[in-house]
């Protein structure tokens, strides 16, 4: 017995020696021979759940197993069996990383376990190919990871059917792998557009291509690294495709193109606009590939040459809209040649802009090959004069609307015939910078007045004076929108020459930047024309004083729109605006009208009351504690202080 309690554990239990060299570790775990049998009390459970590991003299608790360290492949597996919906967006939020999984999972690659435990493909009402939503990335919100997230959010609440991204976060912005997500992702998109993103390539497109066989709109811009191969694989993929725009993308070439045509017979609406790469025959294959079908062309700051402008002519017996801007490659056979080849029937509206070859014999013959054009748009024709413009008028007697912009050669004789020739059906007749109009005391034969005309407007032209605007009153009786802005040269008599003639009723007039007319003009306004206007521009008017107001506060009834910014009115103007009773103002513009003041305070806030915006700008007088007062009272008006 005393060799039991005098027992140290040494040797006497275990005549092999202790198991632990430890003393520490035996006082803690005690394992005994197999020749004893001892009794121990029962110990509480250990507090520790989890296995140890025995390293020196303390334990270390092992890290807890987690889903996260499970490889890319097997948490594929499991995110694809993932049913549609709230369980799919749910599991994208828990990190990066499964965001970016769930979205390149392609959608053949979906499934889901039926009752049986066998695999079966999700169908296709979960995924979203209706394609209602709509979503636009710009700036710093566009990165690859909200691409994710739309991939991810947008496949069951309707699928996304357009997609819009512009410009990209310089730090981490689109690439190659967001557009991957879209294109694994969202079947269902129609119409994608990119603008000046740099950093996606023909990786990220030929995904799209790949995986949205219902795109219908594409538009890049400004894509630098986007070649023929993303062109190549859309028209491969996306045979629905009917409006294509690309611009500023110089590695876009005629391969492209042509595929574009072969493939896409669809194919309504075409836009190309410096393109470096594309020449004569990727125009070529396109248009004669579509003929029947292209309905909208526009070329721009292109290097092609009459070749071009000849296959328009020839098989573009669809087109309605065609526009040609700063071709300069192109002379004046190619217009010719264009016109002749009778294809363009259907046209109804040109444009032609910066080029050269636009002649008195081209513009000719355009018209006579388009001779139901209605409306019409010459712009920096250099070459162009008045006998041109009145064979084309002759010509195209279908006109509706003709504008002329920094055409310089044209004169009051080529102005005036187009309204002797196109009097009949002429409804829209715009001019602008064209400085070859003088003011000539000009006898005009006795012809009947164009009662077509509804709109008229005169920008800019310094030439233009009194005596011309007398003889146009004469011409065009029945105006209701009047634009005559920058002409410094009319004053009261010559306005109210045309204002008199006018018989139907002005609707809108522009007058900002005519300098020389004075209050005798809006007086007149209010009895001839106060019961029909509805909005009025005196913007720079500098002697347009209180009177004005006055008159338009007491004779105008349905004015909506008023802007006499930079005019010589005061505090007492804008309290007799206030007063007017029947005013129904809407938008009210007093930028740069140093003379009116806190005083005006009370009107405006009563004007307010029916205002949806209100312009002060640059007025010095109004403090800024008065303007913070205003912003409070009229809050549900757009206040630009």
């Amino acid at each position: 017995m005393s060799k039991v309690f005098g027992f140290t554990g040494n040797d006497d239990f275990c005549p092999g020696g202790s198991i632990y060299p430890n003393p520490k570790e035996a006082s803690l775990f005690l394992s005994l021979g197999h020749q004893v049998d001892v009794y121990f009390p029962l110990r509480k459970r250990s507090r520790f759940s989890l296995p140890f590991d025995f390293n020196g003299e303390w334990f270390e608790q092992k890290q807890k197993t987690s889903i996260e360290t499970l490889p890319d492949e097997c948490l594929f597996e499991i995110l694809r069996r993932l049913p549609p919906g709230q369980d799919k967006s749910a599991c994208a939020s828990v990190s990066k990383r499964w965001l970016m999984l769930l979205s390149n999972i392609r959608k053949d690659e979906i499934c889901s376990n039926d009752t049986t435990g066998n695999e079966k493909e999700v169908d296709d009402q979960g995924f979203g190919d209706e394609g209602y939503l709509y979503r636009s990335l710009e700036g710093k919100k566009a990165t690859d990871v909200r691409l994710a997230a739309i991939a991810v959010g947008t496949a069951s609440r309707g699928g996304l059917g357009k997609l819009s991204i512009r410009g990209s976060n310089s730090d981490r912005g689109v690439t190659n792998v967001g557009l991957k997500a879209i294109g694994r992702g969202c079947p269902s998109l129609k119409a994608f557009s990119v603008f000046d993103v740099a950093t996606i390539g023909d990786e990220g497109l030929i995904e799209i291509a790949s995986g949205c066989h219902q795109l219908e709109k594409l538009d890049l811009c400004n894509c630098p690294a986007v070649s023929d191969k993303a062109l190549v694989a859309i028209a491969h993929n996306c045979p629905n495709l009917t409006e294509l725009s690309v611009e500023s993308c110089p590695n876009l070439g005629n391969e492209g193109l042509q595929a574009i045509g072969k493939c896409c017979p669809n194919l309504r609406s075409i836009s190309i606009k410096d393109c470096s790469g594309v020449g004569d025959q990727g125009i070529a294959g396109l248009l004669s590939s579509t003929s029947f079908v292209m309905t909208k062309v526009k070329l721009e700051s292109l290097i092609v040459s009459d070749l071009s402008l000849a296959v328009i002519g020839h098989y573009g017996f669809a087109v309605t809209d065609l526009v040609l801007n700063c071709l300069p490659n192109v002379t004046e056979k190619g217009f010719w040649v264009m016109g002749n080849g009778r294809g363009l029937q259907k046209l109804t509206s040109l444009t032609i802009g910066s080029c050269r070859g636009v002649t008195d014999i081209g513009l000719e013959a355009i018209a006579k090959g388009c001779p139901n054009v209605k409306s019409f748009h010459l712009h920096k024709c250099a070459f162009l004069s008045d006998n041109g413009l009145s064979s084309f008028t002759i010509a195209a007697p279908s006109i509706e609307s003709l504008q002329l912009e920094k055409c310089h050669r044209i004169t009051q004789f080529g102005f005036f015939g187009v309204l002797f020739n196109c009097g009949a059906k002429l409804k829209d007749l715009t001019l602008v910078s064209c400085y070859g109009i003088t003011e000539l005391n000009l006898e005009l034969p006795v012809v009947s007045p164009c009662e077509s005309i509804r709109s008229l407007s005169i920008r800019d032209c310094p030439g233009f004076g009194n005596a011309t605007l007398a003889v146009l009153g004469k011409l065009c009786p029945r105006l209701q929108h009047v634009e005559l802005s920058q002409l410094e040269g009319i004053t009261d008599a010559g306005f109210l020459a045309l204002l008199n003639s006018s018989e139907a009723g002005l609707v809108k007039l522009n007058l900002s930047g005519c300098i020389n007319l004075t209050d005798k003009v809006v007086l007149s306004m209010a009895k001839l024309h106060g019961c029909t206007l509805e909005v009025l521009n005196l913007y720079g008017c500098k002697k347009i004083s209180d009177a004005s107001l006055m008159a338009i506060a007491g004779n105008f009834p349905f004015i909506y729109d008023l802007d006499i910014s930079k005019s010589a009115i005061t505090d007492a103007g804008i309290a007799a605006l206030a007063r007017g009773k029947q005013l129904n103002l809407e938008i009210l513009a007093l930028a740069g009208c140093t003379l009116v003041s806190d005083k005006s305070m009370p009107a405006l806030r009563k004007l307010g009351l029916a205002l949806v915006g209100l312009n002060i700008l640059h007025c010095n007088a109004i403090s800024s504690n008065s303007v913070d007062m205003l912003e409070q009272h009229l809050w549900m008006c757009d206040v630009l202080s």
